[in-house]
């Protein structure tokens, strides 16, 4: 998994509340085999209108949030079903960094499973981003995750994160490499385990 230190760019604002995973990556695009190439689908119901054209109604749609890779947005965000697929899309769509007042738990987790960092921020604190974005075309953030800062133009602050989380993310540990991390002790409990209790197979020709 692809690490994540320190990320600095452009800032998308998405101003909903209780955006779920079927808002953020559509079910009728789950059916698919690959892991990848979910990014174009991102938001797909919103970003298209019905005959497949672009809606320029929609915040993302926008030109001055081209190339963002935070996405600030509002209260539970990734509420719903559990699919990987919505972080899959979130991250391939190029965002690393999402910064809201609350996410859905296990969206919250599976953002870490793909070296994306989802920071949990005030409401005072998100109105107050919000409108530097709007009033800033442009508007950008460096986001530090060893020191756990976010710095912009009018803004500076720090964030809290789980240590292990934060590993994770530093590291860019997935779960197997993890489990490699333990490698040595699994192999002394297999070890002391075996030297302890020894198996015995049945012979098979002295079943009845």
């Amino acid at each position: 998994m692809e690490k994540l230190k320190r990320i600095a760019g452009k800032v998308a604002a998405l101003d909903r509340m209780n955006v779920d995973t079927d808002q953020i990556i559509p079910k009728q695009f789950l059916k698919r085999i690959e892991r990848t190439g979910f990014g174009e689908f991102l938001f797909f119901d919103w970003k298209y209108n019905d005959d497949g054209t672009l809606n320029e109604d929609f915040e993302l749609n926008r030109t001055r949030y081209a190339g963002a890779c935070v996405l600030l947005t509002r209260d539970n965000f990734g509420s719903g079903s559990s699919r990987e697929h919505a972080p899959w899309a979130i991250r391939e769509a190029g965002f690393r960094v999402i910064l809201a007042p609350s996410f859905a738990d296990i969206f919250y987790n599976n953002c870490f499973k793909n070296s994306i960092l989802p920071i949990v921020i005030s409401k005072d604190r998100t109105d107050e981003l919000f409108r530097l974005v709007r009033e800033n075309e442009g508007y950008s953030l460096e986001v530090d995750l060893a020191e756990k800062s976010v710095s912009g133009k009018g803004v500076e602050f720090s964030f809290e994160i789980d240590d292990f989380k934060r590993k994770v993310l530093l590291e860019g540990l997935d779960d197997i490499s993890q489990t490699l991390e333990l490698v040595d002790s699994i192999e002394k409990y297999e070890k002391l385990f075996t030297d302890e209790r020894q198996w015995v197979v049945p012979d098979e020709r002295e079943k009845p």
